[in-house]
C-alpha cells in the first residue's frame, strides 16, 4: 500500500459519533449493510397518530423529525454523545391519501392486505439527521409498489406467519411479502425502512466518515 493510500487512523474515524433513534432491526441492518455502525441506539417513543387530513408524505417527514428530536434530547446528556449526529426515519404506506396503519391485530392486517391486493400503493420514508448544533436535515423518498392480486388463502397464510406485526401497511417487502410485489419503482431500501442513498448523502454532508469506514473494513 502506498503512503498516499494509507488507511485513516482510528482516532480520525471516531471523531464523529452517530446515534440511531430507532428500535427497528431493519434500519440497523441496512446501516450495517453499508458499513455504518451506530455508536448508540436510542429508540424514540412518540405518538405516531396522523393529524386530521395530514398527507402521508408530510406524516413521514414529521414523524422522522420528531423521532430525531426526541432522540437528540435524550442523548445530549450522555457522556461522549453530546456532539453526536442523531439519525431517525419513519415509513408510511398509503393508498391514495389513505394512510395504512401498523396493524394491531390480524383483522387490521387482513384489511390492509385486502386493500393492497391487485393495486399500486405508495411508500413514503422520511429521514432526519440532527447535527451537534441542533440543526435538522431532511430527506423524503417516495416509492411505488404494485401488488399482485392476493387470494384469500394467501392472505391467511401470511397472517399466520406473523410477519405483518409492527410493519407499516401490514407487510415486510424484505420478507415473505416480497413475492407479492409485481413491480417496484423507487428506493427498495426506502421501502424496507431506510433509503440508503439519501441517508449516506445526509451523513457525508455532516462529515460522517462513511467511506473511510469502508476502507477500514477492507484491511
Amino acid at each position: 500500500m502506498t503512503e498516499s493510500a494509507a488507511m485513516p487512523e482510528e482516532d480520525s474515524l471516531a471523531k464523529v459519533k452517530l446515534v440511531l433513534a430507532s428500535a427497528s432491526p431493519r434500519r440497523l441492518a441496512l446501516l450495517r449493510q453499508i458499513g455504518v455502525y451506530p455508536d448508540h441506539l436510542h429508540p424514540a417513543d412518540i405518538d405516531e397518530t396522523p393529524r386530521r387530513l395530514e398527507h402521508p408524505r408530510f406524516l413521514a417527514r414529521r414523524l422522522a423529525k420528531e423521532k430525531a428530536e426526541r432522540g437528540a434530547e435524550k442523548v445530549r446528556v450522555l457522556p461522549d454523545l453530546e456532539n453526536a449526529l442523531v439519525l431517525a426515519a419513519d415509513t408510511v404506506v398509503a393508498v391514495g391519501r389513505r394512510i395504512l396503519p401498523k396493524p394491531v391485530d390480524e383483522d387490521e392486517a387482513r384489511e390492509c392486505l385486502r386493500l393492497l391486493s391487485g393495486r399500486t400503493h405508495k411508500v413514503y420514508t422520511g429521514v432526519c439527521l440532527i447535527n451537534a448544533k441542533g440543526k435538522s436535515h431532511h430527506k423524503l423518498v417516495e416509492s411505488r409498489v404494485r401488488f399482485e392480486r392476493l387470494g384469500r388463502a394467501v392472505i391467511e397464510a401470511y397472517l399466520q406467519s406473523g410477519e405483518w406485526q409492527g410493519k407499516a401497511g401490514g407487510y415486510a417487502i424484505q420478507g415473505r411479502a416480497g413475492c407479492f410485489a409485481l413491480q417496484i419503482s423507487g428506493s427498495y431500501s426506502g421501502i424496507v425502512g431506510l433509503p440508503l442513498a439519501e441517508t449516506v448523502e445526509l451523513l457525508t454532508t455532516q462529515n460522517y466518515p462513511v467511506f473511510e469506514h469502508w476502507q477500514k473494513d477492507e484491511v
